[in-house]
């Protein structure tokens, strides 16, 4: 169980930073694009986008390796399969909720953690998406002088 603890406090960590550094890129990349506002929005939304990805890819190699460790295993695989641990760790991390895939054993530890941490992340990236989009708006209108 304590590899696992280890493992889940690392993806926290290693998550939350991608993710910062990721939106302090971008953040500082879109002043200088010269494209339609709409289109910056585009660059916001994939990046933030590949964050996800990343960070989904992240817990599912981790999971991966946890199974090949035998610290538990996925019901309806048994046995450590990749396709079934990315698949697994996108469909808890977006919170819609484990079904066909089910944790066994210290794994289910991973499971809540990451449906957490990915509802922690989703709104952070939803809150940047707002701020940008009101940024860009206000310097789409006219400034009120009254």
């Amino acid at each position: 169980m304590g590899i696992v603890v280890l493992a889940v406090a690392s993806l926290i960590a290693l998550t939350t930073l991608l993710h910062y550094e990721v939106l302090s890129r971008v953040d500082a990349l879109l002043p200088g694009l010269r494209t339609p506002r709409r289109s910056k929005l585009l660059v916001v939304m994939f990046a933030v986008f590949l964050a996800h990805a990343l960070q989904i890819a992240l817990y599912g190699f981790t999971l991966y390796g946890l199974q090949r460790g035998g610290l538990g295993h996925l019901t309806a695989s048994g046995q450590a399969d990749l396709g079934a641990s990315l698949y697994f760790s996108a469909e808890t991390f977006t919170s819609l909720g484990f079904g066909d895939l089910v944790p066994v054993g210290p794994l289910r530890l991973l499971a809540g953690v990451e449906a957490l941490n990915g509802l922690v992340l989703i709104g952070w990236s939803a809150s940047y998406a707002y701020l940008a989009m009101e940024r860009f708006w206000r310097e789409a209108r006219p400034s009120d002088d009254r």
